[in-house]
């Protein structure tokens, strides 16, 4: 259905019926703004739908700068302060939404992500805010009184503020794509190399020849890499390694860098099976071990011949090998499963570019970008959800 004409003259145009973009809506809308939102897409809010297995881990109770990835990380934080997530939690309740408390401090609806972007679309219905769904936008220029003119297959708008919400190139077959990177360029804005985030690991052909049986073992480990390390659970794929704690430390993993996997992080593994050779000699290793680790895994790291030795035919030097080849695993990843399968886009539009108050370019008044086209790149557990609502929540005050 098309917007009738009288609308094509807008305050506001916000290009993606995203987390960020509904957010700013609502609240450009609450200040009587006349605001339109275009998305090429059939539903609005679609990945909200998508987001924590159809629950939407919609925040987390500890945000924080810290939990974010970014080249500039002081950007993010005056928009977590202005709005964070006990604000959000307040509008959830105001909607009374239920839900839960999971670990780490992630909260999740009770029922179904639907109840987050039904409020989202309430809430802009309640403030007179359009949605245009099935536009495609086939051109953007800036005139010189500042008005944009965007030319879609839905018509031509006219509007002083345009924000652009549309994402980042996570979920492809979702309809991601590089639109709102090209639209920065297209004004002079930096962008900052992009690649997949949150996003499980492939293996090296011989790692994955190597733990071919081992899919679908999973257990708690500490990964790091030379800047950061997750403690979180860790599980091996037919592809590879996944789990949130390689999600995780996908988001600081660079290309052809090792890995380092810690399997037993509260134990210290030598002086367990010293007191265990004491008190059972003849029992083997893989019956002590597995106690602690699945059999396979213990099998595909030690090898046949050691995890079926007897405790009193290994020295502690043996042991100390053994506790070396558990606790510090290192690892290659042969790269990552990209955009097919990563939660969000690393890199994006340069911070440095942007108003940290207000999402509002520096280079062309107006014109503003939120979510996750920005270079703020958030943990998994809310996190992205929090920035989305937060850099939406600021450049709605001032559209």
């Amino acid at each position: 259905m098309l917007i009738p004409d009288k609308l094509k003259s807008a305050d506001v145009l916000i290009i993606g019926a995203s987390a960020s973009g509904l957010m700013c809506a609502i609240e450009a809308g609450k200040r009587q703004r006349k605001v339109i939102v275009l998305d090429h897409a059939s539903k609005a809010g679609k990945k909200i739908l998508l987001s924590g297995g159809g629950r939407c881990n919609f925040t987390n109770l500890d945000v924080s700068s810290s939990n974010y990835v970014s080249h500039n990380p002081h950007f993010c934080k005056s928009a977590l302060s202005r709005f964070n997530q006990w604000d959000f939690i307040a509008m959830v309740n105001d909607h009374h939404i239920p839900f839960h408390e999971r670990k780490h401090g992630q909260l999740f609806c009770d029922n179904s992500a639907k109840d987050i972007l039904k409020m989202l679309l309430s809430e802009s219905t309640r403030n007179d805010v359009t949605i245009q769904l099935d536009c495609e936008i086939k051109k953007i220029k800036q005139s010189d009184d500042g008005l944009f003119s965007v030319d879609t297959s839905t018509g031509c708008y006219h509007v002083k503020s345009l924000v652009v919400a549309s994402g980042g190139l996570s979920f492809p077959k979702m309809g991601a794509s590089p639109f709102g990177y090209n639209i920065a360029q297209q004004f002079g804005h930096s962008l900052l190399p992009t690649r997949a985030g949150l996003v499980p690991f492939t293996l090296q052909p011989h790692d994955k020849d190597r733990f071919a049986d081992l899919s679908g073992i999973a257990v708690e480990a500490e990964v790091s890499t030379e800047k950061t390390q997750f403690r979180e659970n860790i599980l091996i794929t037919h592809r590879g390694l996944s789990g949130p704690v390689i999600l995780q430390i996908s988001s600081y993993w660079q290309p052809g860098e090792v890995i380092t996997i810690n399997l037993l992080p509260d134990v210290d593994v030598t002086d367990y099976i010293i007191s265990r050779q004491t008190e059972q000699p003849k029992c083997k290793l893989k019956t002590v071990m597995g106690e602690l680790l699945p059999k396979r895994l213990l099998l595909a790291l030690l090898g046949k011949n050691t995890v079926n030795t007897a405790l009193q035919s290994l020295s502690h030097a043996r042991f100390s090998e053994i506790a070396i080849q558990l606790q510090q695993w290192k690892i290659k990843p042969g790269g990552t499963e990209g955009y097919r399968t990563a939660e969000v886009t690393l890199g994006g539009i340069d911070c440095n570019d942007l108003s940290s108050k207000t999402m509002e370019s520096c280079i062309v008044p107006g014109l503003y970008f939120i979510g996750e086209v920005v270079d703020v790149t958030g943990w998994l557990g809310g996190y992205n959800f929090q920035w989305a609502w937060s850099s939406g929540w600021c450049a709605g005050q001032v559209v």
